[in-house]
């Protein structure tokens, strides 16, 4: 199949965020070569202008968006350089995943669908501009700095969403907060011995569109763990790390943390105890949970003074985590989240990045105000940034109408119209290009943002059916 094929050849070029020069470049030989109009912007945005087929030359022009950096998350012990190794794929059957790390389906296949396209001599079409931006998941950062004068179209089809037969038609916006919390250290007595804290075993996922299928934070685990032990026993923690990219639920994280050594088998039986309590609260969503308590295979000399450690397991417990709110107009629609994605310790700091996301900017305001409260009752700093705006539904959108119509026609049963918990691009390009009529569609991609991620190649197929016989009628 030409997307499939076209999606093999793009990982074969690493794309993570911040890293999209190369695949940039590689696109726009792909275009150069084919005649096509290209312009490279600063930050190595695409837009890609083909003309329409005979016939559809003075057809409106239909503008075709998205993006070129994926996730990079991998399993612990899968070797794999997400800066110079290309994406191992597997196809099992229908299901195309990678060996031990995300796929990049999302938004991959939106480029290769987009290259099939430019790549095409029989496929009739309108005038097209493909957009391809980069930076997307780590807070849009190529949408916000593109130029909007680039593109003349006034119908964009947006192609980064996951669900087969879902048009959506709205999302949220969000913004990221970093949290830093400045250490204090303390000289370790040699009376205590020092453990590595792991929760681990956890399903991870899209920080938006999973948040509410009851999946384990494991930075929020980890401080339930970490609190029974500094109450109930002499012990203080050294460092703590959880999670790798701010959209992504955490899956693992870990901690040292010095124990008295006559009071190890405590420990032990608190571990025990949270083991057990976990595997209970996440038998449906997460069952695959554990907890793993070891002797620490690297000396520690210091860890942080008493007080740091109580402010380091207070963020942990009590900063808002998950859903906050549902929306009473739009049924199953998770309106407000917050996912602690990252946790690490460095240089004396520890620092926590969330992930806010709703689709009422006043909830927005208000759980970032809920962190800042947080920040400072700790004494901690506090930044916000990569903050983009929601899409708001477009009750009179011809484009929907027409692609409803088309669609029906080809399925015999109707889209289902959705919005989406998840950040995508339409709020800022709204923004860009005044007037702008948006829809989202995209195949069956499931497990976005972990190690997890596959797409089924069938859902491929008839999205790309769909998708070429529609843009022949629009």
């Amino acid at each position: 199949m030409i997307v499939i094929d076209y999606f093999k050849k793009i990982s074969n070029i690493p794309r993570g965020s911040g890293n999209e020069k190369e695949i940039s470049d590689w696109i726009q030989n792909f275009a150069k070569e084919r005649g096509l109009s290209v312009t490279q912007d600063s930050v190595n945005n695409l837009v890609i202008k083909k003309p329409g087929t005979k016939g559809y030359e003075n057809a409106d022009t239909i503008i075709l968006q998205g993006h070129m950096d994926m996730v990079c998350e991998k399993n612990v012990g899968t070797q794999h350089d997400f800066l110079k190794d290309p994406i191992r794929t597997v196809i099992d059957g229908d299901i195309m995943k990678a060996d031990g790390t995300t796929l990049g389906a999302d938004n991959g296949i939106a480029v290769a669908m987009s290259l099939a396209l430019l790549d095409s001599s029989d496929i009739p079409h309108p005038p097209l501009e493909v957009l391809l931006t980069v930076d997307e998941e780590e807070g849009m950062m190529g949408a916000k700095a593109l130029d909007g004068s680039l593109l003349s179209g006034r119908k964009l089809i947006n192609l980064d969403s996951a669900e087969e037969g879902i048009f959506y038609v709205s999302c949220a916006g969000g913004l990221l907060i970093d949290l830093k919390l400045p250490m204090e250290y303390v000289e370790l007595p040699e009376i205590y011995n020092v453990f590595t804290i792991r929760v681990k075993g956890l399903k991870g996922g899209h920080s938006g569109m999973d948040i509410n299928k009851g999946r384990g934070n494991s930075n929020r685990l980890l401080g339930r763990v970490l609190h029974r032990m500094c109450s109930e026993l002499d012990a203080y923690v050294a460092s703590v790390s959880g999670g790798l990219k701010h959209n992504a639920i955490p899956r693992e994280s870990e901690a040292f943390i010095a124990i008295r050594a006559d009071q190890s088998n405590k420990a032990t039986e608190i571990v025990k105890f949270f083991d057990g309590v976990f595997k209970n609260e996440l038998k449906v969503g997460d069952p695959g949970v554990e907890i793993e308590f070891v002797q620490a295979e690297k000396n520690i000399s210091r860890a942080f003074s008493k007080l740091a450690t109580q402010k380091v397991i207070s963020v942990l417990c009590i900063a808002p985590l998950g859903v906050q709110d549902m929306s009473q107009d739009i049924p199953g629609l998770t309106e407000v989240s917050v996912n602690m994605g990252v946790v690490n310790t460095d240089e004396g700091t520890v620092k926590v990045t969330f992930c806010l996301r709703s689709s009422v900017a006043s909830k927005k305001d208000a759980l970032r105000n809920q962190i800042e409260l947080v920040a400072g009752l700790l004494d901690a700093s506090y930044e916000v940034y990569g903050e983009y705006p929601e899409w708001e539904y477009n009750p009179n959108s011809a484009l929907r109408n027409k692609l409803m119509e088309i669609y029906e026609r080809m399925n015999g049963h109707k889209p289902k119209i959705k919005a989406v918990h998840a950040g995508l691009e339409c709020g800022l390009l709204a923004q860009k290009l005044p007037g702008v009529d948006i829809i989202s569609f995209g195949p069956d991609i499931s497990n976005a943002h972990s190690p997890d991620e596959y797409v089924s190649i069938s859902s491929v197929e008839r999205v790309w059916d769909f998708f070429t016989h529609a843009l022949a009628e629009i």
